[in-house]
């Protein structure tokens, strides 16, 4: 057109006017015949190619023989085998092996993509949050996250799980979400559960797989597995981790802090980036939800049930772990429900305490302790020397500021003076109910560079005595009573 138009006796600015392109462009075409893209010669090599002696005598072999090889180890094989080689080519080499490849490759596997009906698929698995440095009452949380998702509307749900994957952590987390969804779909997948199966027996491998199938079955849904080591068949929920990961990370910059008072709080903030994640998707959930069969009326077990014996310790072993009792149990027989994050513990029918769950510490190998010194100082007070070389004394402390007190103490007194005052200080704490407001006074009189004194703590802390009214009660004859019955005979008659 721009050719006709300057024929028929149109301006170059004209012409290309009308042709809707730039006056540049007009003149680059009255230049020549071609596009400046056709009319370009093709550039040469400027330097001499580096691979030209290795690449078909040496570098096709070792991908021929190894298909899976990457370009850097065959780098570092050329620069050993050829010394005067530059290890600057580096990109030249990756460029030149991914075209090899493409050309000569072997075939690579054939990801299907699937589609997923309303309320057919639910799909759990487990991906660690310790690299976020999140922070529970001073000390760095270690844990990981049991995620669901829905693989039609994408709906999702988090529980924080303090352990590893375990059936305990599965059951709690699967039907959390299952409740929260509102309904059940047709299927559930995992990924084999391989970490809850790790160095087990033939039959406690057998119980798990049956627990399963029962908690499966207990909803109404059909239990599958990808294959073990098959990631991308659990593709569906794989791939959201990463995105739940950086959202996690980008709300606890928002937050500003990444410390927590308890862990309800963080699970709280846990909870509320996964229901903002599910408004987005509030219509997509709501028509799924309409697909799911419905919710049974109860939940199923989600603990591990088992028996102890409370010893003379005033307390029991469970996995590695002391656990401390009131001092009235001992020689009881107690039933303990183990759940991910706590201990529910009976005396026959009776629920008798909680108690949260306590870990082994992996790296040592050493036994864990949970120690309320509310179970024990009572006995404590009769025995205050106990305390010196108590196997759990880091743990009997409530507060950093009560294990602070106890080494003041031990530097300037005596080892007998030492344990009778702080065995006292945690009597006071648990006498008057005061254990924070008491750390606190013993944090400021320890920077002052006192020692604790008893008597003024139990005058500060003592509650106040309260006076008793006096009530007078002024005596009523007993000659009215006779006058109230004849008042009353008479107006009967």
């Amino acid at each position: 057109m721009f050719m006709r138009l300057r024929i028929e006796g149109n301006t170059p600015q004209q012409a290309a006017a009308k042709s809707g392109f730039s006056t540049a462009t007009a003149y680059r075409i009255e230049q020549g015949p071609h596009l400046p893209a056709a009319a370009q010669a093709r550039r040469q090599r400027r330097r001499p190619d580096p691979l030209e002696a290795v690449w078909d005598t040496e570098i096709v072999p070792m991908l021929t023989a190894a298909p899976g090889l990457r370009a850097i180890a065959v780098l570092e094989e050329l620069v050993r085998r050829h010394p005067e080689l530059d290890p600057g080519i580096r990109r030249t080499l990756e460029r030149r092996i991914k075209l090899w490849r493409g050309l000569h490759g072997p075939a690579q596997d054939v990801m299907f993509r699937q589609i997923h009906p309303p309320g057919e698929l639910g799909l759990s698995d487990f991906t660690d949050l310790a690299g976020l440095g999140v922070m529970i009452a001073g000390a760095t949380l270690d844990h990981i996250l049991y995620h669901f998702r829905m693989a039609h509307s994408g709906f999702e749900h988090g529980h924080v799980i303090l352990g590893g994957e375990s059936y305990s952590a599965l059951a709690e987390g699967l039907q959390n979400a299952l409740f929260v969804l509102g309904g059940v779909p047709l299927k559930h997948r995992t990924d084999s559960l391989s970490a809850a199966f790790r160095n087990l027996d033939r039959d406690a491998i057998e119980d798990l797989t049956a627990r399963y199938a029962a908690l499966c079955a207990h909803f109404d849904m059909e239990p599958t597995r990808n294959n073990t080591g098959v990631a991308h068949e659990n593709g569906t929920i794989e791939s959201s981790h990463g995105h739940a990961k950086k959202t996690i990370e980008d709300a606890l910059l928002l937050r500003g802090s990444r410390a927590f008072e308890d862990l309800a709080a963080y699970r709280r903030f846990i909870d509320e980036i996964f229901a903002r994640h599910n408004t987005r998707r509030s219509k997509a959930i709501a028509i799924e939800c309409a697909t799911l069969n419905p919710l049974p009326a109860d939940r199923t077990i989600d603990y591990q049930e088992t028996l102890v014996q409370v010893t003379s310790s005033s307390g029991f072993v469970l996995r590695k772990v002391f656990y401390s009792v009131p001092a009235r149990m001992i020689g009881q027989r107690l039933r303990v429900r183990l759940y991910d994050d706590r201990l529910e513990c009976f005396l026959g029918a009776s629920h008798v305490l909680s108690l949260a769950r306590g870990r082994t510490d992996h790296a040592t190998g050493k036994h864990g302790h949970v120690i309320d010194y509310r179970h024990v100082i009572h006995s404590l007070r009769r025995k205050p020397g106990a305390l010196r070389n108590l196997v759990y004394r880091n743990q009997l402390f409530p507060r950093p500021a009560y294990a602070r007190a106890f080494d003041a103490l031990t530097e300037r007194r005596s080892d007998k003076v030492a344990c009778k005052i702080t065995v006292e200080l945690l009597g006071l704490a648990h006498d008057y109910a005061c254990e924070a407001e008491l750390a606190q006074a013993l944090e400021i009189e320890l920077d002052a560079g006192h020692l604790p004194c008893l008597d003024t703590l139990r005058e500060r802390f003592r509650p106040a005595t309260a006076s008793v009214p006096v009530i007078m009660i002024e005596a009523v004859s007993l000659g009215l009573y006779n006058e109230l019955g004849m008042i009353s005979g008479g107006d009967v008659a």
